[in-house]
């Protein structure tokens, strides 16, 4: 979470403390503050001219005669002053709407303190820094300072999420392969269970001097099995590593890469899911459980 201060005491001397941009862009609102100031006194002296100009054109007036001028000066002063108030506060939300909708690009949360707002220190340091800006060095508003609108945020960070997001499909196309490869591994395993089957059933047909030999082949095949099963967990155990180290580098750019990561995050454990769903991962299991099940029926059938 970021915090947006309006507390500026620290920094609000000659200069605010904000870096050349953004105190050009104060700069070039307080220019457009004056000129709206401008046009409402303006508007203020003129309701008092009008009055002059309309009214005061007799020497003497009674006292109900300048009550009822003053009434009608006060009705007319008092609308234009709350409507420039209202048109001020509205054009406020409109700057603070701009400022939030660019935090929220990065899916930051902005925080004024409004307290500092009628703190007389501050406002008298900030009517020094605009007399010191406006009046003493006059000068004359650059090419930056009359932008009609704030820079947009769409640039600058958004080459390092593509990288990011290229490097990330290409350890997702690496974890597909690798899932070819286990499947692969596995259909190869059930054909060489087809083959084991079919020689035991081969020994069975032979003479007893032959029980010796059999029970080396079903012990070849229990080593087999053994060996299969801790392949496929040290392949399931690189694939859960490959992911840790995602899950690691992602780490380093959380603060600038927020949704990205819930993205990936949901990504990840989606694929984690649908791998520990697959065809191959469940045939695999039940495969295991047959080959253990007939493993036992062959040796109670040796024993008999």
């Amino acid at each position: 979470r970021v915090y947006l201060s309006l507390c500026l005491y620290p920094y609000l001397q000659a200069e605010l403390g904000l870096n050349e941009h953004h105190q050009n862009e104060v700069i070039n609102y307080m220019r457009f503050a004056r000129f709206k100031r401008g046009l409402c006194l303006k508007t203020v002296d003129s309701c008092f001219q009008d009055l002059k100009d309309s009214r005061l054109v007799e020497e003497t007036f009674t006292v109900d005669e300048v009550i009822d001028m003053l009434d009608g000066l006060q009705t007319v002063v008092h609308s234009e002053v709350e409507s420039e108030l209202i048109n001020t506060t509205y054009t406020n939300v409109l700057l603070l709407r701009q400022l939030f909708s660019q935090a929220e690009k990065w899916y930051l949360k902005l925080q004024t303190d409004v307290s500092d707002l009628e703190n007389r220190e501050l406002l008298e340091q900030v009517a020094e820094f605009e007399k010191s800006e406006f009046t003493s060095s006059n000068k004359k508003p650059s090419a930056d300072l009359i932008k009609p609108k704030l820079a947009p945020l769409n640039e600058g960070g958004s080459e390092l999420l593509n990288k990011t997001v290229a490097c990330l499909q290409e350890e997702n196309e690496k974890l597909k392969v690798r899932l070819k490869t286990i499947e692969t591994q596995a259909t190869a395993a059930l054909d060489e269970k087809s083959k084991l089957e079919k020689s035991l059933k081969d020994l069975q047909m032979i003479q007893g001097d032959q029980k010796t030999n059999a029970n080396q082949d079903i012990t070849e095949l229990e080593n087999k099995v053994a060996a299969l099963k801790c392949q496929f967990e040290k392949t399931l155990s690189d694939s859960t590593a490959n992911q840790k180290f995602l899950e690691e580098n992602l780490v380093t750019t959380k603060h600038d890469l927020l949704k990205v990561q819930d993205q990936l995050s949901t990504a990840e454990k989606e694929l984690e899911k649908k791998f520990q769903q697959t065809a191959a991962y469940r045939n695999m299991k039940e495969i295991l459980t047959k080959k253990n099940e007939q493993i036992k029926d062959l040796r109670k059938k040796l024993a008999k």
